[in-house]
């Protein structure tokens, strides 16, 4: 599976806003938006290149990048993402945020396994997530209403992942999934409206349908 390597705090420094790509670090002192470092600004060499007033363009392919990036995707699953989400009847930018959450990595950070969908697709990759007892291993994989989601028996002793479950009594989770913490497995209860995902409140996703649309 092609997946980004470089460093992921680029992107965040690229959208002027934390995408959250390294889970509980992005919300310390290290990251970059967070410090009064010299590295808090746009990347590049020339960064006051680039900081000239976004045409309709710049601001429709910023849209697009700062959602693919938030969930972790490359630029070809992304359009292919988008593309069945056209195809689907309603309102193609809420579509499209539906199937991005539908992603089993995404499911898997939701339930607070992963601290972030990067560690997500690594956890699913390498084989410790179930899905209806059943070992999946692929991250794009399309979750169901009333899927269960599990940690595989051999993972339930990873001490990341406990450590990461400790996220829940802090945060909950969603209200389309349940999550039973002892057991280490969630049930996908509903497919979310737009208006609950409170995460991509920012995301303008029609400047998203208005770029593929050109």
């Amino acid at each position: 599976m092609a997946r980004y390597t470089g460093p992921k705090c680029r992107h965040c420094r690229a959208e002027g806003t934390r995408l959250f790509l390294k889970g509980n670090r992005c919300l310390s002192g290290k990251c970059p938006l967070n410090s009064s470092g010299k590295r808090t600004g746009l990347p590049g060499k020339d960064p006051r290149a680039r900081s000239k007033k976004p045409t309709n363009y710049g601001l429709q392919l910023r849209e697009k990048q700062k959602l693919k990036r938030t969930y972790a995707m490359l630029e070809k699953q992304f359009k292919l993402t988008f593309n069945e989400a056209a195809r689907i009847p309603g309102k193609t930018g809420e579509n499209l945020i539906q199937l991005l959450e539908r992603r089993l990595d995404n499911v898997v950070f939701r339930l607070h396994f992963a601290s972030s969908r990067y560690q997500a697709a690594q956890f699913v990759n390498h084989g410790h997530i179930f899905v209806n007892g059943k070992r999946v291993d692929i991250p794009s994989y399309r979750v169901k209403v009333g899927d269960e989601i599990s940690v595989s028996p051999r993972a339930q002793k990873m001490l990341i992942i406990k450590e990461n479950l400790k996220e829940y009594t802090k945060s909950g989770v969603y209200q389309w999934l349940s999550l039973d913490v002892d057991a280490m497995k969630g049930t996908f209860l509903a497919v979310p409206r737009r208006s609950e995902v409170t995460e991509l409140e920012k995301i303008n996703e029609q400047l998203i349908v208005e770029l593929y649309s050109r």
